[in-house]
């Protein structure tokens, strides 16, 4: 077993988009279920509800795949890489079970003792502990190295929790209230959540994607963005959704020579981008688009450089890429 997609950033497939939504779904039905039967008649959390004692387990290479690839699709799964020689890790581990603690099942803490699992070492390429890595949709994402104070490890696993919840629809796993260890002040069940006002117009973009309907999901997200400009679902998905349907029909044979033909041609280089994107080459695609900026001008310059920004809303702001070629895009522009 190996560890898989080792980023957070820049899914742009189908199934990714399709996954996101229906573990959104997915998770708030369970939640809503539960407030059903607790006001129903006081029913007690539901039986997919875990106690708080479930959301610090440890992980070995025979159970990797299920107890943290599986449960990633549910809620973001930090791993703490540590043994029980390290004495940083003595102070870094029982902060990390605390504060996973008081997340109330938005994270899950997955403890890896490194001395009876090298391979799951080496295959995350560490080189000294403690070190703790997030697993979210199956994809992986080093947080740091190292002991850090508490103020700085409660602002990364918090913008953890936001990305999962903005990018994939994740919004973790319900913690059994009444149980032994749960958060003070936490509620007997969590009241279920007004639907949002967009909520049925991103469904139906979901679903059009699944049918394969990509003009149906390029409407159905302009529709919201057209009341809710900011929408980061929707600008999300809208990207996305477009790219997907640019390339459906391409012969990928084909652009890639016509770009490698004449690297001064705005719609060749364009194209190209957009299959190195999709193909997952997301450096190749931004560097491709920051040279055609390099040598065109006026109209084609142009075109290249709104292409260029619509990709980046692709892969997010916050992508470490997408800030290295915005420097390297204001360098030719200016």
């Amino acid at each position: 077993m190996q560890p898989r997609n080792m980023s957070m950033s820049g899914v742009v497939d189908l199934a990714a988009v399709k996954a996101a939504g229906e573990a959104k779904a997915k998770a708030e039905q369970s939640r809503a279920e539960a407030a059903r039967q607790a006001a129903q008649g006081g029913a007690p959390a539901s039986a997919g509800a875990v106690p708080p004692s479930a959301l610090v387990i440890d992980v070995d290479e025979a159970g990797f795949e299920r107890d943290v690839l599986q449960l990633s699709a549910e809620v973001p799964v930090v791993l703490d890489f540590w043994a029980e020689w390290c004495e940083p890790c003595k102070q870094l581990s029982p902060l990390l079970e605390r504060l996973t603690i008081e997340a109330n099942g938005r994270l899950l803490l997955a403890k890896v003792d490194v001395d009876s699992n090298q391979m799951l070492m080496q295959q995350f390429g560490i080189q000294g502990i403690p070190a703790v890595f997030a697993v979210v949709a199956g994809q992986v994402l080093p947080l740091f190295q190292g002991v850090a104070p508490e103020q700085e490890i409660r602002a990364t696993l918090a913008q953890l929790v936001q990305v999962a919840e903005e990018r994939f629809g994740i919004i973790g796993i319900e913690v059994d209230p009444n149980a032994e260890g749960a958060p003070a002040g936490a509620p007997a069940a969590e009241a279920a959540a007004p639907a949002g006002p967009y909520d049925a117009l991103l469904e139906a973009a979901v679903v059009a994607l699944d049918a394969g309907d990509l003009g149906g999901a390029v409407q159905a997200y302009k529709n919201v963005l057209a009341d809710d400009p900011a929408n980061t679902e929707a600008k999300l998905g809208l990207a996305q959704a477009e790219l997907l349907a640019r390339v459906k029909d391409m012969n990928p044979q084909a652009v890639r020579a016509a770009a490698a033909e004449d690297p001064k041609d705005p719609a060749a280089q364009i194209a190209a981008a957009d299959l190195d994107l999709v193909g997952g080459h997301v450096e190749d695609a931004f560097g491709r688009l920051v040279d055609a900026v390099r040598v065109t001008s006026g109209a084609d310059r142009d075109a290249v450089r709104v292409r260029l920004l619509e990709l980046f809303e692709v892969i997010g702001a916050d992508d470490p890429r997408v800030a290295a070629a915005r420097t390297a895009l204001a360098r030719v522009l200016f």
